[in-house]
């Protein structure tokens, strides 16, 4: 099927919250229409749509099926002007004037319809279902259906095709209500992928799977319709993951930095506070210019709606888009949930925006995937989980990605979750994504309950792209922290067995517990980049060591609030030149001197 794009004077700006959304008109046609009839049609849309005739964006397709006239899609809507299509509607129209029309005038009109239309030869599919079973519909009579696309009941429920047999029959999973579907129902083919109906409007929106609002605004007013399926850029349209994209954790932005394009991994059990440490990402993204999705995948809609009050609270919602498939919703339907958000973000990706994108989470993805398998009698493999279950989530996660300048530059950023049992790392689906993603964040059930939040185990965890997906300023002040964790920990094993200790390993073992308290850090509070730079610098030099333990995050809130009331042009400095000096170095540390000293520790 060949593809021409025609745009119809449509300009966008370079204000992306100025830019009007353009009227995207798709018509799949076997001879294209002529200038008079594009004029025509976008002159209808446009009015249709409460748009302006020049904001229009025509795509011509040549489709042979359609046969004479045109199909025309505008978002989720389907006009069916083909030649067909008139004899459905000329039928319809014939059964609704048999009810209030006398026969001699229903043969007048009918004369008058069809007296100068000509058809060519051509035929319409009408499958049936043959059987309906655990939202799982076995259809005939189509026999050349594609994989993914979208089916139309007789009842207005929308299906899509995952198994297709061969003698003809093919699997489709539901997208609404089984009851709605009875054996025998007639089933006509859209010749259209799975999809959903998106516009810059989205952020600030509550969306399920197939882009119908759950906040009770309203309609989204979209005009497009976005494939959620889509191929991966090409290595040729990517860009090195180098840009910072900070999450506002200590732990995490210092030892384990996440770049803009990267795909980094939570994983740990459950209660852990993996959804914290990506509801504290969205919330660090505040003024950044960086569009956020949360992709919701078979939680309880409690904890969804929890979520979404978090982002109103702290103004995060503005800019942050939720796609919501709760645990009560098809297995079909948490199915596409990823795929759906994946295409919001794509959106804006391709529009020369940053996202990040948080899948929560894709064990239960894997879950409703396997269901849907089960169901339609595929085989089996390790764990019940069909033979693809890898394919299922690479063909996801490829799609993150920081686009060449050609492309727009925009990036998309994931943060995909997985829940482990009993913290193993090695079972099949964590395996899986694991060798997907370019490092991991490793929670540990003993540190979270040992009130080491976030419970980040440092040795487990790993970024892939490390130092050049930081500043300079970040990169040169985290200094030996990472080793001299690792260290404290091997000390503290062997602590365990008794024994006094030499001054050196003492101090080390201090220097350990003081890093550790450093590290912990609050829900919903992200640090920016200045109070980050001054805890590394200040920690390696020494300035916490002699501080008793459970006074350090008390002194290192009112060290942070210091240098933002007496020296601001140090965290000015910081936050915008980000680049590392030792007079910035001297400066850090003097201040925090000279705050010491008017505020001695207490033995």
């Amino acid at each position: 099927m060949s593809e021409e794009i025609i745009n119809v004077g449509f300009t966008e700006d370079a204000d992306e919250t100025q830019v009007s959304e353009p009227l995207r008109i798709e018509i799949d046609c076997v001879t294209p229409p002529s200038r008079e009839q594009l004029d025509r049609i976008r002159d209808f849309m446009a009015a249709r749509y409460g748009k302006d005739p020049s904001e229009t964006e025509f795509v011509i397709k040549r489709d042979p099926s359609v046969v004479a006239g045109f199909k025309i899609f505008v978002g989720d809507d389907n006009y069916d002007w083909s030649a067909l299509g008139r004899i459905r509607q000329l039928r319809r129209s014939f059964q609704s004037m048999k009810r209030e029309m006398k026969e001699e005038k229903i043969i007048s009109l009918l004369r008058e319809n069809v007296e100068n239309f000509e058809l060519g030869t051509g035929y319409q599919q009408v499958g049936f279902v043959s059987s309906v079973s655990n939202g799982v519909v076995r259809l005939t009579g189509h026999y050349d259906l594609e994989y993914g696309e979208i089916v139309l009941f007789e009842s207005g429920v929308k299906g899509m095709v995952q198994d297709i047999l061969s003698d003809g029959s093919s699997g489709v999973v539901l997208f609404g209500d089984e009851s709605e579907v009875s054996e025998g129902m007639k089933v006509l083919r859209t010749r259209r992928s799975a999809g959903i109906p998106i516009s810059n409007k989205l952020p600030g929106r509550i969306i399920d799977p197939l882009g119908r609002p759950l906040d009770g605004k309203g309609e989204l007013g979209a005009v497009q319709y976005f494939p959620i399926e889509r191929p991966a850029p090409s290595i040729i349209d990517r860009e090195p993951v180098g840009v910072p994209l900070e999450i506002g954790l200590l732990a995490v932005d210092s030892m384990f930095p996440i770049g803009r394009g990267q795909r980094e991994l939570i994983i740990g059990d459950r209660q852990t506070g993996k959804t914290s440490i990506a509801v504290d990402a969205i919330l660090n993204q505040k003024g950044k210019d960086v569009i956020c999705v949360y992709v919701s995948i078979g939680q309880r809609a409690g904890a969804v709606a929890r979520v979404a009050e978090t982002l109103k609270k702290h103004g995060a919602d503005e800019y942050t888009v939720i796609v919501s498939s709760t645990a009560g919703d098809p297995a079909p339907l948490q199915y596409i949930a990823p795929y759906a958000g994946c295409a919001v973000a794509e959106y804006f990706m391709y529009r020369g925006r940053d996202t990040l994108i948080i899948y929560d989470d894709l064990s239960r993805h894997a879950v409703a995937y396997r269901t849907l398998s089960l169901l339609l009698e595929r085989s089996p493999g390790r764990e019940a989980y069909p033979g693809d279950v890898f394919y299922l989530h690479s063909r996801l996660l490829e799609r993150s990605a920081r686009l060449s300048k050609r492309l727009g530059g925009g990036s998309m950023t994931a943060l995909p979750i997985v829940e482990t049992q009993a913290g193993d790392v090695s079972a099949y689906i964590p395996t899986n994504i694991i060798s997907i993603t370019d490092g991991q964040l490793f929670l540990e059930s003993d540190l979270f309950f040992a009130g080491q939040r976030p419970a980040v185990n440092v040795g487990l965890s790993v970024s892939r792209v490390g130092g050049a997906a930081q500043y300079d300023i970040m990169k040169k002040s985290v200094g030996s922290v990472r080793l001299d964790l690792a260290q404290y920990r091997e000390m503290k094993v062997f602590t365990q067995f008794g024994g006094e200790l030499d001054a050196g390993t003492a101090r080390r073992l201090r220097h350990g517990e003081v890093l550790m308290m450093l590290l912990r850090q609050n829900k919903q509070s992200p640090m920016p980049l200045h109070s980050q730079v001054i805890t590394l610098i200040c920690a390696n030099g020494g300035i916490f060591t002699d501080i008793p333990v459970k006074e350090v995050k008390q002194y290192q809130s009112e060290l942070l609030d210091y240098f933002e009331r007496e020296v601001p042009t140090v965290c000015l400095r910081i936050d915008h030149e980000k680049t590392y000096s030792d007079e910035i170095r001297d400066l850090i540390l003097e201040a925090a001197a000279r705050f010491i000293a008017r505020k001695p520790a207490k033995e």
